[in-house]
């Protein structure tokens, strides 16, 4: 997806956002919020959102001090996810169709997402999930294709999220033929993005046949960009991919053989996939 001229407002937004969460010195709100505005007027308008955004984050770490703005909310999000996560394996494992119920879930999780909201309600969001129609319903053909997939390449949205995500994976796992899953991290900090240690923490090296690889923050060495001809020979290595999430769809929404999951919380990307704000998409890329 090319930049619309109103994610750069937006940007400003998280800016504050993030440098709030570092420090309650207005000045150095102001000077991290002057200065996101000045790099905003000197990059590229032309790029994807996902490339404006670890620039500008990249500037928020840098002047703010703080390698991880956002570390303490992840891992309040990670441990609200943590604790609901019996409850919803039950679920999943008592439901009708496991398969369906997990995605629903996974798809519900991507409510944890501070580039784009200040706050959320995941127990509400899990819980509309299993009565909400998809604006986009590829789910047959994600169960069809599953079936015949032996290695899945998973890119992880934000953390907390990606306990649902781990419920999707074991049930896939459980349910499916799967049995490598090479899920997709940021290399370092960005936003409330997973990273290996969201991973970690929530016991994704435990799951057996799972693997991580890193796409790019913005740092240097943090992994290849995910518009990367690099990252396109790891889909093209895989039977099945999955996106999660917004950021993922947009620098991905081009490439082929993927299936998007994710809430169309932004109009603009909602407007891109033919569905209204807030619908629930899953949707396949051939």
């Amino acid at each position: 997806m090319r930049l619309n001229l109103d994610c750069i407002p937006c940007f400003q937004r998280q800016a504050l956002q993030a440098i709030r969460f570092v420090t309650d010195d207005d000045a150095v709100h102001e000077l991290v919020l002057r200065e996101v505005m000045k790099r905003l007027q000197d990059l590229r308008w032309e790029s994807s959102p996902p490339t404006m955004a670890r620039q500008v984050h990249r500037l928020i770490r840098q002047l703010g001090g703080n390698r991880d703005p956002y570390a303490r909310v992840k891992r309040e999000s990670n441990d609200h996810a943590l604790r609901l996560y019996p409850k919803l394996k039950r679920m999943v494992e008592e439901s009708r169709d496991p398969l369906m119920t997990a995605v629903r879930f996974a798809i519900a999780g991507n409510v944890m997402d501070f580039g784009a909201f200040q706050e959320f309600d995941l127990e509400k969001a899990l819980d509309s999930s299993l009565k909400m129609r998809f604006g986009v319903d590829d789910y047959p053909r994600f169960r069809a294709m599953l079936g015949n997939a032996r290695k899945v390449l998973y890119f992880a949205d934000n953390a907390g999220e990606i306990v649902l995500d781990r419920l999707l994976i074991e049930t896939m796992m459980n349910r499916a033929r799967v049995n490598e899953v090479s899920l997709v991290l940021k290399g370092g900090p960005l936003i409330n993005d997973a990273t290996v240690a969201d991973a970690v923490y929530v016991g994704l090296e435990k799951v057996p046949g799972v693997k991580f690889l890193n796409v790019s923050n913005g740092d240097p060495g943090t992994g290849p960009e995910r518009t990367s001809q690099e990252v396109v020979e790891w889909i093209d290595r895989h039977d099945l991919a999955i996106s999660k999430g917004q950021g993922n769809y947009e620098d991905l929404s081009e490439l082929h053989n993927i299936f998007f999951m994710l809430i169309a919380k932004c109009p603009l990307v909602a407007s891109d996939l033919g569905v209204s704000p807030g619908d629930v998409v899953l949707k396949y890329r051939p």
